[in-house]
């Protein structure tokens, strides 16, 4: 049986807080990200330069019913830093992807994009259903491959020509998948020094 994408709900754990992402969060995420060219490099959208840009990109895929979007809220600051979002994979049950996620520059190589996996991928499991996530990047995304690696994505294949790129190159895509019966082991070695 096909699993049903997942509504977007409240997750949070002491670094994030994911809520459905709504226009309220675009000026908080313009600060964060707006028009910074490397934050937007590997999406399939032109770099918003402005806020009504940004909300523009937010109601494709607030609107969009493949996409379950939700905001990351830093819990620190209690401001949006980017937004992360479930899709469907369609060809796969029970399977559900996890991507059109981008963060602000300043909170990479923090705690942030492991926190908001962990709850996507604990509520994949434990509440939706699936038995698999999948992940994708541009295999010239060298950062989201290790990220993605380092939560315990395993490379299923790479789709040769997959998609133009906004430049008209050809963009490769990088398939990463995690099994429910994988995902404990990883779950434990990324948070094993949360506090309680």
């Amino acid at each position: 049986m096909t699993a049903k994408l997942p509504s977007p709900v409240v997750l949070e754990n002491s670094v994030v807080r994911l809520e459905p992402l709504t226009y309220d969060h675009v000026p908080d995420l313009f600060l964060a990200g707006g028009a910074d060219d490397e934050v937007w490099r590997w999406l399939s959208v032109p770099t918003p330069r402005t806020e009504e840009e940004l909300a523009a990109v937010a109601g494709e895929v607030i609107d969009n019913p493949k996409y379950a979007a939700h905001a990351v809220i830093l819990k620190e600051s209690g401001r949006a830093v980017g937004w992360t979002t479930y899709l469907d994979v369609p060809g796969f049950d029970q399977s559900v992807e996890i991507g059109w996620t981008w963060y602000g520059r300043a909170v990479w190589r923090t705690a942030v994009n492991t926190s908001c996996k962990v709850l996507l991928i604990d509520h994949a499991f434990e509440i939706g259903g699936y038995n698999r996530v999948q992940l994708k990047t541009d295999h010239l995304n060298t950062r989201s491959q290790a990220a993605i690696r380092r939560i315990g994505g395993v490379h299923e294949g790479t789709l040769r020509r997959h998609r133009p790129r906004l430049d008209g190159t050809w963009r490769d895509t990088v398939v990463f998948g995690i099994l429910d019966d994988e995902w404990p082991a990883h779950r434990v070695r990324l948070t094993r020094h949360e506090t309680p």
